[in-house]
C-alpha cells in the first residue's frame, strides 16, 4: 500500500525542490567522497567501496526511523522515484523536435538525460537517444527503486538510490573513475539484474497492447541486450527499439534492434505511451497484490464460522 501511494504521488506531484530533495543530498555525498578521495589505484578502489559502503550503512539506518504508517512510507518513498521527472524531461526533447529546434534538443537531452556529447547528434540520433534514455531510466527510477522497496522496505529503496547515484556519477571507464567507481558500478548492476528483465516483460506487454508489438519487443530484447557494455541497460532499450520497429544507435558502442522506421519527435511519443502503459501495468499488479494481502483470512472449523462465534461466547459466558 505503501508503494502504491508513493507511485501515485511520484506520478501526480513529481519531484520536490532540489533544496531537499534526498538524490540532489547523496550526490552531494558522493561528491564529497570523489573530493576526499586519495591517489593510486588501489587506495582509490578501497576509497570507493569505503565510501559507498558508509553511506549505503548511513542511509538504511536515516531511513529505518522513519514512520511506518503507508501514507508516510509512501510519502518518502515518492521522493526516490523518477517516473514522473523522467517523462517530463523526455518530453520537453520532443518539444523542441517538434518545433525542428535541433539546438534546443540537443541542450535538452544532455542536461536531463544523457552524459554524452551531444553537440553533433543528427535529429533521429537525437529521438533514438531520447527513447534509450526513456527505457534504460524506466527500469532504473521506477521498476528497480519499486522492487527494492518491496523487497527492503525503505531502507532497501535508500540504498538502492545510493548505489544507482553513485554508479551515475563515478561509473565510467576513465582515469579518473576506473578504479574510485568499480565498486559503485558492480553493485548497480548487481541491484539491476531482475528490474532490467522485467522492465523488458512490461515494455513488451505494453507495446503489444499500444501497438501489436509484443512479440517483436521480446524478442529484440532477448537477441540485442548483450550489444551494450553494460549486463542490464541492453535489456529495456532493445525491447523498446523491437516495440516501436526501430534501430537505435550509439556510435561506436552498440546498435539495437532491426527495424527500418526512422526515430523521430512522434516515435518518442509513442514510446513514452508504452511506458505510460507499462506503468500502468505495474500499478494494477501492485494493486492486485495488495487486494490479496489485506484480504480477510477465515478461520475454518467443521461448523464455519458462525460456530467460532458461538464457542467464543459460550466461552465468555462461561
Amino acid at each position: 500500500m505503501a508503494l502504491l501511494v508513493a507511485l501515485a504521488a511520484d506520478t501526480l506531484l513529481g519531484d520536490p525542490p532540489n533544496a531537499w530533495h534526498p538524490v540532489v543530498l547523496l550526490g552531494r555525498w558522493m561528491g564529497l567522497g570523489e573530493r576526499l578521495a586519495p591517489a593510486g589505484d588501489r587506495a582509490r578502489l578501497t576509497w570507493g567501496a569505503t565510501w559507498l559502503g558508509v553511506g549505503a550503512g548511513g542511509v538504511g539506518a536515516l531511513a529505518s526511523l522513519a514512520p511506518r504508517h503507508p501514507l508516510a512510507q509512501g510519502a518518502l518513498a515518492s521522493t526516490l522515484l523518477a517516473y514522473r521527472g523522467l517523462d517530463r524531461a523526455v518530453g520537453e526533447v520532443q518539444a523542441a523536435l517538434q518545433r525542428d529546434d535541433l539546438a534546443e534538443a540537443r541542450r535538452l537531452l544532455s542536461w536531463h538525460l544523457v552524459s554524452r556529447a551531444t553537440g553533433e547528434l543528427s535529429a533521429d540520433e537525437v529521438a533514438a537517444a531520447a527513447i534509450e534514455s526513456l527505457a534504460e531510466n524506466l527500469s532504473d527510477s521506477l521498476v528497480a527503486p519499486a522492487l527494492a522497496y518491496l523487497v527492503g522496505g525503505l531502507p532497501g529503496l535508500a540504498v538502492y538510490r545510493l548505489s544507482n547515484t553513485a554508479d551515475a556519477m563515478w561509473g565510467y571507464r576513465s582515469e579518473r573513475y576506473e578504479y574510485l567507481g568499480k565498486p559503485a558500478a558492480r553493485l548497480d548492476d548487481l541491484f539491476n539484474l531482475a528490474p532490467a528483465r522485467l522492465t523488458a516483460a512490461m515494455i513488451a506487454l505494453a507495446a503489444q497492447i499500444v501497438c501489436g508489438r509484443g512479440t517483436q519487443a521480446g524478442r529484440g530484447a532477448w537477441r540485442d541486450h548483450g550489444s551494450t557494455a553494460s549486463p542490464n541497460a541492453g535489456w529495456p532499450m532493445a525491447a523498446m527499439a523491437g516495440a516501436l520497429d526501430t534501430t537505435l544507435t550509439k556510435r561506436e558502442h552498440y546498435t539495437l534492434g532491426n527495424g527500418t522506421r526512422v526515430a523521430d519527435a512522434a516515435m518518442v511519443h509513442e514510446a513514452r505511451s508504452i511506458t505510460r502503459v507499462a506503468m500502468l501495468i505495474m500499478l494494477a499488479a501492485l494493486a492486485a497484490i495488495g487486494a490479496a494481502c489485506v484480504a480477510p483470512r477465515r478461520r475454518t472449523t467443521p461448523d464455519g464460522a458462525g460456530g467460532i462465534r458461538r464457542h467464543a461466547a459460550g466461552a465468555a459466558e462461561s
